[in-house]
């Protein structure tokens, strides 16, 4: 099964380590700079592809076995 297109709150938190509260606040940062871009973008979601090559920088999405 493919993956969700994008992540959630709490999977954002899980991710990088933090509270559901301080993901909410990267979340929306991330979302404004989308924004900026013509993005449309949905309340305590990030687009994937996006995360990663935010958070992650020129590195790729780490392999997880499912």
């Amino acid at each position: 099964m493919a993956k969700e297109l994008f992540m959630r709150v709490d999977e954002v938190a899980k991710e990088m380590g933090v509270s559901n509260s301080y993901a909410y606040k990267v979340i929306k940062a991330m979302n404004k700079k989308l924004e900026k871009t013509g993005c449309i973008t949905l309340n305590g979601r990030i687009d994937r592809k996006f995360f990663y090559d935010q958070f992650y920088g020129t590195r790729n999405e780490p392999n997880k076995e499912e």
